[in-house]
């Protein structure tokens, strides 16, 4: 077994792994038991879980950010830890535990050891009236309180005459090296990273304690990803992709504060969550609306066939596009889901709901888009008047292929650095990947130079 080492950049801690995978569910399964709350020790192994599958070129560091310290308007909250916590009777009898089931407390849930009668206890639970078997999924992360999530038939069975104890044993951890803990790796294309040409990034979430759609699918979708495009490089000259992991909204937050150098280099990015129920792929188009990510998202997918449906930013499955596409950042972002869901915040978001073959489908999709994207650049000529095509071996074979041989006069004319090559293959009808195939030949004998597109480019 070939091993790698992941170094903690802000504790100095290290250590080495790679696993191989026999499913995407194999993964899935592994993390998606822990108690994954914002700042956590569940979280802690998350990352550390999703760190062991990545490839070693991805160069995966994790990341930490003290408590209680500033990242723009927020705060970044404190390390949550539970010790223990249970609702039983006055005689004894368990009605909840946390170590059956982490959906049990309502995360970031205060401690508390108290004796209540019914009318005190009930604002304290938490229930799901479309779910009644599941437990739901609740938190409290910054409007502090506590409680406990059961069923509702569970619910309606317990006294209403009876005492209850409340116990929370829980923690609320400052310490600066106990902090909130973001997961980043970075594939760079073929020949290495190309500064000019910036980066996109992908994100998924790693915070929702026992759900296995929302927000792990995603996470392994990521995953495969980060595989294909070390095992098959994006082409030399195209965008480096970095890939994210971490808590919703709060940990993007934190991430960018902290690296507001990154922002000016990132040209696109991608939300991916809930990619494994049965539902059609749903693509939420960027805040631009209609910029060429959102065109090369909808390429792609009316291309493959098959039902797809759209939406406007943050109107489908609002994540943290609203933070990377949102004020003063303002970088292109899309996201990928099959939501809605009918099993969304409950238990019975579980293994069960999860596909491994679409889980595939949906990085089929993403990488293509992906590839795309990165690969995509601006060709600006170098010489004047139409090029000898035969006598630079440039003639496209009428014969071998009819449409690019008429549509060749037209590429020529579109390199006056205006047009994207995705905008150039959209003109003629080509597919991408025959426009620059062709443009690259130009490129091969000196006639183009390779442009960066522009993160605002929208032709």
């Amino acid at each position: 077994m070939e091993y790698r080492k992941i170094y903690l950049a802000t504790l100095g801690i290290s250590f080495t792994m790679t696993k191989s995978y026999s499913s995407l569910k194999f993964i899935l399964a592994e993390f998606f038991p822990l108690h994954r709350t914002l700042s956590s020790d569940g979280m802690d192994k998350t990352l550390d879980i999703i760190g062991s599958y990545l490839p070693e070129t991805a160069d995966y560091t994790i990341e930490n950010f003290p408590p209680l310290s500033q990242a723009w308007t927020w705060k970044i909250p404190e390390r949550y830890v539970i010790h223990e916590a249970y609702l039983e009777t006055e005689d004894g009898e368990k009605i909840v535990d946390f170590k059956d089931n982490p959906l049990h407390i309502i995360s970031y849930s205060l401690p508390v050891d108290k004796t209540l009668t019914w009318d005190e206890l009930a604002p304290h639970l938490r229930f799901s009236e479309k779910r009644p078997n599941a437990i739901p999924w609740e938190f409290k992360y910054y409007e502090r309180d506590w409680g406990f999530c059961l069923p509702k038939n569970q619910y309606d069975q317990l006294s209403r005459e009876k005492k209850y104890r409340a116990l929370i044993r829980s923690e609320f951890i400052t310490e600066a090296s106990n902090g909130l803990r973001v997961g980043v790796g970075v594939i760079h294309p073929q020949g290495g990273e190309v500064p000019e040409m910036g980066e996109f990034i992908v994100q998924s979430h790693t915070c929702h304690p026992a759900q296995a759609n929302d927000d792990g699918s995603g996470v392994v979708c990521e995953i495969e990803l980060a595989r294909r495009l070390a095992e098959e490089p994006l082409p030399a000259g195209s965008m480096s992709i970095r890939f994210w992991f971490g808590p919703e909204t709060i940990g993007t937050v934190v991430y960018l504060a902290n690296h507001e150098n990154l922002i000016p280099n990132l040209r696109g990015g991608m939300f991916l969550d809930s990619t494994g129920n049965q539902n059609s792929i749903a693509l939420q188009r960027t805040r631009q609306d209609h910029h060429l990510l959102d065109r090369i998202a909808r390429y792609v997918l009316s291309k493959r066939g098959g039902e797809f449906r759209e939406g406007e930013f943050a109107q489908v499955a609002p994540n943290d596009e609203r933070i990377i596409n949102g004020p003063g950042v303002d970088v292109p972002c899309i996201s990928l889901s099959r939501f809605p869901f009918p099993e969304y915040h409950t238990s019975d978001d579980n293994l069960d709901i999860v596909h491994e073959e679409l889980l595939v489908e949906a990085v089929d999709v993403v990488e293509e888009i992906i590839r795309i994207y990165a690969s995509n650049y601006i060709p600006k000529r170098t010489f004047r008047g139409p090029v000898f095509l035969s006598g630079h071996g440039l003639w496209v074979d009428w014969r071998e292929n009819w449409a690019l041989n008429r549509a060749i006069e037209k590429i020529m004319m579109m390199f006056e650095g205006e047009h994207s090559i995705f905008d150039i293959a959209e003109r003629v009808n080509l597919d991408y990947w025959v426009v620059r195939d062709c443009v690259e030949k130009f490129r091969a004998k000196g006639f183009v130079r390779a442009l960066p597109v522009p993160s605002h480019h929208v032709q």
